[in-house]
């Protein structure tokens, strides 16, 4: 069991308390987390550009001119690659796929070692509780000046659907929310730091610990 500190939200320490290990007492393996983490991408990748071939260019069904006697090259379409305007051949189209299937035990395991790893580089910040009575920006800010994180990146971890908590932090562009059972290592990445209240773990747990 991994122990760490507990805050308030006035930003006083107010004790230590242990984290399950299988969450957060796992062995980094940077490949690992590479791989998934490249998967979640490709997953979310929007396919847009797309080049259309000879068989989706308008027009050109007539042969531009005779076969012999003209003295010109002899061609059968306006819409060949060769031409202006004809089709592209090669090009991107949105028949790709970028899909990656990454087995479940293996995001799991990866999401657990960013988590182990933040936890170890004392990036997590464990909150008694996290209650916002009127949803205001300003509520959010002050909270967040008083803890160790103050201005960087944070990534709220919400036990449930907070609505005072989700419009507070909505406008402050170095902060997320996101639920506990939505947790993913992409939005690990991207934030350094991590805001978890207590009851979170607990639905982290029942969630990833199957």
């Amino acid at each position: 069991m991994m122990l760490v500190k507990m805050y308030n939200q006035k930003g006083e320490n107010i004790g230590q308390t242990r984290l399950p290990s299988g969450i957060f007492g796992v062995k980094m393996n940077s490949d690992l987390v590479h791989q998934v983490a490249v998967s979640q991408m490709a997953n979310r990748r929007r396919i847009i550009a797309h080049t259309k071939g000879r068989a989706e260019v308008r027009g050109g069904g007539k042969k531009p001119w005779r076969q012999k006697g003209t003295g010109r090259a002899r061609h059968g379409s306006i819409r060949s690659p060769i031409w202006r305007g004809g089709g592209v051949t090669f090009g991107p189209t949105k028949e790709r796929v970028f899909k990656k299937t990454i087995p479940t035990k293996m995001k799991r395991k990866a999401l657990f070692i960013v988590l182990s790893a933040k936890a170890k580089n004392n990036l997590l910040i464990l909150l008694d509780k996290l209650n916002i009575e009127k949803a205001k920006t300003k509520a959010m800010a002050e909270i967040l000046k008083k803890l160790p994180c103050k201005d960087n990146k944070a990534l709220i971890v919400l036990s449930k659907m907070e609505k005072n908590t989700i419009l507070s932090a909505r406008n402050l562009p170095k902060l997320k929310t996101i639920q506990a059972k939505d947790l993913n290592i992409l939005d690990l990445l991207s934030f350094k730091y991590l805001l978890i209240p207590k009851d979170s773990i607990k639905v982290i747990e029942e969630t990833f610990l199957k």
